[in-house]
C-alpha cells in the first residue's frame, strides 16, 4: 500500500518538528512528573489525577506519532512549488479584493496541516482555496462558501 504523501510549506515542515519537539519535552517533564506524583497517592484504581495524566499522555503520544508520520511521508514545496507567479498555486500568497464585503484580503495557500486563519493561511481544500488553484491574475471568481452562500471576489496579485 502506497504512503499518503503530504504537501508542506518549508515553514509547514519546520513548525511541526517544532510542535515534536515541544510534545516530547512535555510529555517527558511535566506528564511524566504528573503520573510519578499520582501513582505515590497509592491506590491507582479510583485516582482521578493518574487517570488524566495517563490520558494526556496518550493523547501526546498520539499526537507525536501522527506528526512523525506527516514528516516521514512530506514533500517539502519550496517558493510556492514554483517560481510562477501568474497562477495560483500551493504556498503562493494572494492578494484578492472581496466585492460583497469591498475590502482586500490577503492570504497564503497551505496545506490542510498548515491551516490558520489568524496567520492569514488558508487550506487548498477549503471553498475558496480550491476555487482559487490554477486561476490567474486579474480573475473574477463566484465562490460558494461553506454556508452555502456565493461570493464574488477578484485576484489581485500573487506572489
Amino acid at each position: 500500500m502506497a504512503e499518503q504523501v503530504y504537501q508542506l510549506t518549508r515553514e509547514g515542515y519546520e513548525k511541526l518538528k517544532r510542535e515534536r519537539e515541544e510534545l516530547k519535552k512535555r510529555l517527558m517533564g511535566e506528564v511524566a512528573e504528573r503520573i510519578k506524583e499520582a501513582r505515590e497517592l497509592g491506590d491507582l484504581s479510583e485516582n482521578s489525577e493518574y487517570e488524566e495524566a495517563k490520558n494526556e499522555q496518550g493523547m501526546i503520544d498520539s499526537r507525536i506519532k501522527e506528526i512523525d508520520y506527516i514528516l516521514d511521508n512530506a514533500e517539502i514545496i519550496e517558493n510556492g512549488g514554483n517560481h510562477d507567479n501568474s497562477t495560483v498555486s500551493l504556498g503562493k500568497k494572494v492578494k484578492i479584493k472581496d466585492y460583497r464585503l469591498n475590502r482586500e484580503q490577503e492570504f497564503v495557500l497551505v496545506t490542510p496541516q498548515e491551516a490558520n486563519i489568524e496567520e492569514n493561511k488558508i487550506s487548498i481544500e477549503s471553498p475558496i482555496g480550491r476555487s482559487l488553484l490554477g486561476r490567474k491574475k486579474g480573475e473574477v471568481i463566484n465562490i460558494k462558501t461553506a454556508r452555502g452562500s456565493s461570493k464574488k471576489i477578484e485576484i489581485k496579485e500573487i506572489s
